[in-house]
C-alpha cells in the first residue's frame, strides 16, 4: 500500500495551524468568510520551522503552548460574548468556570457535567499534541533542505514577522498608517490581553482608592425620612428594557404591568417607574446587586473582589449604622457564601435557610412565589428591615415556567411538584433559539405577575419596595434595551413623596424617553431622597 505523498502531510499540518489561527473569538464572525482570512502569523510559524530545522523543537513546543492557549481564550470569549456581550477577563472571570459547572450540574446532572468536562479537556490535550506534531512536521521536513533554502524560507519568516508587528502596532494604537495585506489577529488578540492585564490592574489600585473615599462613613440622619419603614429591594432575574421594548416580549409584559398596576392602585399603593443601567448583560447577577449596593460600577469579578476588602460602604452596612436590620435573600445560593457579612448583611436566607420541601425547577431551587412567601415570616419585627431578595425563576434555563397558585397554597413548597417536573427539558428547549425566547418571556412574566401580586398583599405596614431588574437577558434573547433595566418604586404615598425629585413616571411603564440612570447612581440618591442631612450631602452629585 503507498504512503501519502510527503506535500500532502505538510498540507495537512498547514491546515490545522491555519485553522487555529483563523478562528474568530466573537460570536459574529462565526461565519464561512472567517476561513477565507490570510494569518500572517501562519508563514512564521511553517517557515520558520523549515529554517530551524532539527534546531526548532523548543521553538514548536512554545508555539504550541502558546497557540493553544491562544484557542482557549478565543473560545472563552465566545462563550463570554454569547452569554454576557463581553470578552472573557482571564483575571476576573476564571471563578466562572466553576460557576458554570455548577449551572450545568443543576440542570443536566453530575454525569452530564462530567462528560462535559472530561470532553472538553481531552479536545485541548490532543489539539496541542496535533499541533505539536504538525509544526515538527515541517521542521522534519526543513532538516531535509539545503542551507540556501532554509535560509530563504528564515528570511521569507521575518518578513511576515514584520508584518504581524505592523499589524498589532494597528491593532492596539489605532495606528492610521499602511496596513499590512492579511491578518495577525491571533497575534494581536494576545498583545491585546496582555495589554489589558496591565490596564487591568491599574484600574483595581484606581478602584480600592475611589472606594475608601465614602463621604456617608460616620454621617448621621440616614433613613430617618423613612421613619422606622421597612425597605425591600427585590431583583427579577434577566428582567431587561427588552420586556417593553422587544416586540416578541413587550405585549404580555405591558398587559401584565398594566394589571399589576390596578391591583396595586386598589391596595392603596402608589407606583413610579424609570430607567437604570446595569453593569453588565446576560448573567453575573452579583456585580448589579453590588453596584447598586455600594454606588461605584462592579462590572467585574476583580472589581467585586476589590469593593469587598475595600472599606467602601454598602447601603446595607450604612443602613445597620442607622438600626435597620439587614437581610440577603439568596434562593439561589447553595453553598457558603462568605462576601454576604462584607456586602453588610447581618442575615442571609440562602436556599436551605427558606424552608423549601418542594422539587427544585432544574437549576432553580424554588419558585419565585415560595420565595416570597417565606421572606414575608420575616417581617414581623420591631426593628426596621432593609432586605434584598434575590428572584430567580426567570433565570435560564427557563423550563419549566411555574404557575402561581393562591397565597395561603404555598405552605412548604410542595404544592408546586407537579409543575417542577412538567414541560420541556432544558436540551429540548435549548435546541431552537425560538423556542428559549418563548420560555424566557413566559419566564419573566411570571416574575413580573408574582412580585406584583405580592407587593399588593395587605400588611400592617406597607414597606417602601424597590423592584428592578439586575440584567438584560444574553444579547440574542434581548435583541433590544442595550444594559437599560426597569426600575419600579411602589409604596404608600406619603412614602414615595420622598422621591418627588426623581422624576420617575408615575406607574409601572417607566417613560422610554426618560434618561437612564447608571445603577451606581441609585445608593447615593436614594440615601439624599431618605436621609436628614447637611447641605454639601444634600445636593446630588452623582
Amino acid at each position: 500500500m503507498r504512503s501519502a505523498p510527503p506535500w500532502l502531510a505538510l498540507a495537512v499540518a498547514a491546515l490545522l495551524v491555519d485553522l487555529l489561527l483563523v478562528l474568530p473569538n466573537h460570536p459574529d464572525a462565526m461565519r464561512w468568510p472567517a476561513l477565507a482570512m490570510v494569518p500572517l502569523e501562519l508563514p512564521v510559524l511553517l517557515l520558520g520551522m523549515l529554517a530551524l530545522g532539527q534546531r526548532a523543537s523548543p521553538l514548536a513546543l512554545l508555539a504550541t503552548v502558546a497557540l493553544t492557549l491562544a484557542t482557549v481564550l478565543k473560545l472563552a470569549d465566545l462563550a463570554a460574548y454569547t452569554a454576557f456581550g463581553r470578552g472573557f477577563d482571564p483575571l476576573a472571570d476564571l471563578h466562572l468556570v466553576p460557576a458554570a459547572a455548577h449551572l450545568l450540574r443543576g440542570s443536566a446532572g453530575l454525569a452530564a457535567t462530567l462528560v462535559v468536562g472530561g470532553a472538553a479537556l481531552l479536545v485541548v490535550v490532543a489539539a496541542m499534541a496535533l499541533l505539536y506534531r504538525a509544526l515538527s512536521l515541517w521542521a522534519r521536513r526543513g532538516s531535509r533542505l539545503p542551507c540556501g533554502a532554509r535560509a530563504l524560507a528564515g528570511g521569507v519568516a521575518l518578513v511576515f514577522a514584520g508584518l504581524c508587528a505592523a499589524e498589532i502596532r494597528t491593532a492596539l494604537n489605532g495606528w492610521q498608517g499602511w496596513r499590512p495585506p492579511g491578518s495577525a489577529f491571533t497575534a494581536w488578540l494576545a498583545a491585546e490581553n496582555i495589554r489589558d492585564f496591565g490596564r487591568a490592574r491599574a484600574a483595581l489600585a484606581e478602584f480600592e482608592t475611589a472606594a475608601a473615599e465614602d463621604l456617608w462613613q460616620g454621617q448621621e440622619g440616614l433613613l430617618v425620612k423613612l421613619g422606622g419603614r421597612d425597605v425591600v429591594i427585590t431583583f427579577i432575574e434577566s428582567y431587561g428594557r427588552a420586556a417593553l421594548d422587544n416586540p416578541l416580549y413587550a405585549a404580555r409584559s405591558r398587559e401584565t404591568l398594566a394589571a399589576g398596576e390596578a391591583a396595586l392602585a386598589s391596595a392603596g399603593l402608589a407606583v413610579r417607574s424609570g430607567w437604570l443601567i446595569a453593569p453588565v448583560q446576560g448573567g453575573q447577577s452579583w456585580l448589579a446587586h453590588a453596584t447598586l449596593a455600594s454606588g461605584v460600577e462592579v462590572s467585574d469579578q476583580r472589581r467585586y473582589r476589590a469593593l469587598l476588602a475595600s472599606a467602601r460602604q454598602s447601603l446595607f452596612s450604612l443602613a445597620a449604622t442607622a438600626g435597620y436590620r439587614t437581610m440577603a435573600v439568596a434562593p439561589a445560593i447553595v453553598m457558603a457564601w462568605p462576601e454576604g457579612p462584607a456586602m453588610g448583611f447581618q442575615e442571609i436566607r440562602a436556599a436551605a435557610d427558606l424552608g423549601y420541601a418542594g422539587e427544585p425547577f432544574n437549576w432553580v431551587t424554588m419558585p419565585d412565589q415560595y420565595t416570597l412567601a417565606a421572606f414575608d415570616r420575616e417581617l414581623p419585627s420591631d426593628q426596621p428591615l432593609l432586605a434584598e431578595i434575590a428572584l430567580i425563576s426567570s433565570h435560564a434555563p427557563w423550563t419549566p415556567v411555574p404557575e402561581m397558585v393562591p397565597w395561603v397554597a404555598v405552605g412548604d413548597g410542595s404544592v408546586f411538584d407537579a409543575e417542577a417536573i412538567a414541560g420541556p427539558t432544558p436540551r429540548e428547549v435549548w435546541a431552537d433559539r425560538d423556542r428559549i425566547r418563548d420560555h424566557y418571556g413566559r419566564s419573566l412574566d411570571y416574575a413580573l405577575r408574582t412580585v406584583l401580586s405580592w407587593a399588593a398583599l395587605p400588611r400592617r405596614k406597607s414597606p417602601l419596595i424597590l423592584v428592578l431588574g439586575d440584567h438584560q437577558p444574553v444579547e440574542f434573547v434581548a435583541q433590544a434595551g442595550g444594559k437599560d433595566v426597569p426600575a419600579h418604586l411602589i409604596g404608600p404615598p406619603e412614602a414615595l413623596a420622598l422621591f418627588d425629585g426623581w422624576g420617575w413616571r408615575e406607574g409601572l411603564q417607566p417613560d422610554p424617553e426618560q434618561p437612564a440612570w447608571p445603577m451606581r447612581a441609585f445608593r447615593d440618591r436614594f440615601l439624599r431622597a431618605t436621609s436628614a442631612l447637611p447641605g454639601d450631602l444634600r445636593a446630588d452629585g452623582s
